[in-house]
């Protein structure tokens, strides 16, 4: 009975342990910003003065430091930048930087799991390096800050501030290239593939069998040669619309290119639906 009791009692320790909650000593911040046509987003946690002297004690000057507390902090661009003239491709980067009294090292690493400082620093993960230079604020930071400012269609600023102290990392976003692009693209009309999603969408809606096999035809005279899955699908189409002479010679022309592609996949399905409506 005494061991049945201590048993009950542990386990009711351990459920109210599960149920406490109290708030983190550095709470976790979400940054989501776009710059120009750019999605940047920024992962940290963020520690507090409490009182302490911060840089030159804390955070020793000219040791890398994790910028920030517990897990990495990370920095995502959704497309390439520019930073010092150097080209930093789109992606997730942890970011450490070596501060001192009159310059910082920013550091863009392409390992992004591990637990503040890497135990092995590898050189060939730094995917960027670059200098900052810090400014002395008039006010005081009580909680480290990550930000994403200094906007412009072209390019922001990643700031890091904390204590008396920030340092600003200029980044540039390929805006003008990716909006022209854009713009090239919608002049010059709709896609085999957008035509290809257009007959996808009406056939799996089932709404309008005949602008489905409209589209499909659209989309396989843009795409040339035709792919072996824009032939499957118009194959369907033709099959939905009570055409199964023609969606089985469809499906013949999707089968020939899919064996050449050795796509068993596509191979099956074309000739498990040839054989379905070949049946009188």
């Amino acid at each position: 009975m005494r061991k049945l009791f201590i048993v009950a009692t542990l386990m009711c320790v351990t459920w109210i342990t599960a149920q406490v909650k109290t708030p983190a000593p550095s709470p976790k911040a979400h940054v989501e910003q776009v710059v120009g046509l750019t999605d940047v987003t920024v992962d940290y946690s963020r520690p507090g003065v409490k009182g302490r002297t911060i840089f030159g004690d804390l955070v020793p000057f000219g040791k890398l430091w994790r910028t920030g507390a517990n897990a990495n902090t990370t920095i995502n661009f959704s497309e390439d930048v520019v930073i010092d003239g150097k080209t930093l491709k789109k992606g997730k980067y942890a970011l450490y930087t070596t501060p001192k009294a009159d310059n910082w090292e920013v550091i863009f690493y392409s390992s992004t799991d591990n637990w503040g400082t890497p135990e092995t620093w590898d050189d060939s993960k730094v995917a960027l390096k670059t200098m900052a230079k810090p400014e002395m604020l008039n006010r005081m930071v009580e909680s480290l800050t990550i930000g994403i400012n200094g906007l412009d269609n072209n390019y922001g600023m990643l700031e890091i501030s904390w204590e008396k102290t920030i340092v600003a990392v200029k980044f540039e976003v390929p805006t003008k290239k990716t909006a022209t692009e854009s713009i090239k693209k919608a002049l010059a009309g709709p896609t085999g593939d957008d035509y290809f999603s257009a007959a996808q969408y009406y056939f799996q809606s089932g709404d309008d069998m005949k602008m489905a096999l409209e589209y499909i035809n659209k989309a396989l005279e843009l795409k040339q040669p035709n792919p072996f899955w824009y032939t499957r699908q118009k194959s369907l189409i033709q099959a939905k619309l009570g055409d199964k002479k023609g969606a089985i010679e469809t499906a013949k022309i999707s089968l020939a290119a899919a064996e050449a592609a050795k796509n068993a996949d596509y191979v099956k399905m074309n000739k498990d639906s040839i054989s379905e409506w070949s049946k009188k």
